[in-house]
């Protein structure tokens, strides 16, 4: 296996045609067809599935592409620093559920490490998403939340896609609302107080399981519900509608403002916030500062 092999695979991937990649390669489609299919042979396994559309990447192909772009990426930061004598940013990238406090964390990581030497990217998506970044590399770190309702599946998940997943906070559950909702100065609210008013969720697409919810009690039958892909669009939600979700009670008013707040749902509910990291990986130092960050947080959850 050849590093020239891995740029060809990639290539392949990103173009899902032969014919493309041969051109984007400057390389004939048979010269490059060759060199895929002697590629598969030596590594056992089938990376792309052809059809009269194309190629697309089989689920081993994928993970294979994942480790493919680690190789070449790390290979170019070596050229290119001790043969082409360049200033090569280091990159470092964290993929989150919707959660202010993990940016928030992330803000105050970039602060102390600066932008001159790396080239940061947070991504805030869907579950589904979060733990596919960190499998395939394009994350360092994943942000996501475990109960008792989604421990099983999604451990079982994380094993089967060589994940680790690190606990760092557990937390009880909260009623986010803005201050002018009619409930906003209760010290506690029950699910039964909240039914005239219309639940919040974030859209997970076409993985819109319960298990990869990002809310808490997914299994509950609310009796209205709005789902939102972003967290600006929940937000003017909750003040157009005095809609409502349910989150960890961590609130940073740096980023979201002060016109939210957070009420202790009554129930005994408890999340386990967390990180992903590819098992056996080293995590970077960078992960490791902004791990440190998301860990000041302990001090506010399970209030």
């Amino acid at each position: 296996m050849t590093l020239t092999q891995l740029k060809y695979a990639i290539t392949v991937a990103e173009a899902t045609s032969m014919n493309e990649a041969a051109k984007l390669l400057f390389i004939s489609q048979p010269s490059l067809s060759a060199a895929i299919k002697d590629l598969e042979e030596e590594i056992g396994i089938d990376v792309f599935r052809r059809n009269n559309k194309g190629v697309m990447l089989t689920l081993a192909g994928e993970e294979f592409i994942g480790y493919a772009r680690q190789v070449v990426e790390q290979y170019g930061l070596i050229e290119a620093k001790y043969i082409e004598k360049e200033n090569v940013k280091k990159k470092f990238g964290v993929s989150t559920q919707h959660y202010t406090f993990a940016v928030k964390a992330f803000v105050e990581m970039v602060k102390q490490f600066g932008m001159e030497e790396y080239e940061f990217a947070i991504r805030e998506t869907k579950t589904h998403e979060v733990i596919e970044d960190v499998k395939n590399f394009k994350s360092e770190i994943g942000i996501l939340y475990i109960n008792e309702f989604n421990r099983k599946i999604l451990n079982k998940l994380f094993l089967d896609d060589g994940l680790e997943f690190h606990p760092i906070l557990d937390c009880h559950i909260y009623v986010y609302i803005w201050k002018s909702h009619p409930l906003a100065e209760r010290e506690e609210i029950t699910l039964e107080e909240l039914e005239e008013y219309p639940c919040l969720a974030f859209e997970q697409g076409n993985n819109n399981s319960f298990y990869f919810a990002e809310e808490v009690l997914s299994t509950y039958h609310y009796k209205q519900l709005i789902r939102a892909n972003d967290r600006a669009t929940l937000l003017n939600l909750m003040v157009g509608l005095n809609g409502y979700t349910l989150c960890s009670g961590i609130i940073c008013e740096e980023l979201n403002g002060s016109d939210y707040c957070a009420v202790r749902l009554k129930s005994d509910e408890i999340m386990t916030i967390g990180y992903l990291s590819r098992k056996g990986v080293t995590v970077s130092s960078l992960g490791q500062k902004y791990i440190e960050e998301l860990s000041k947080y302990k001090d506010k959850a399970l209030k």
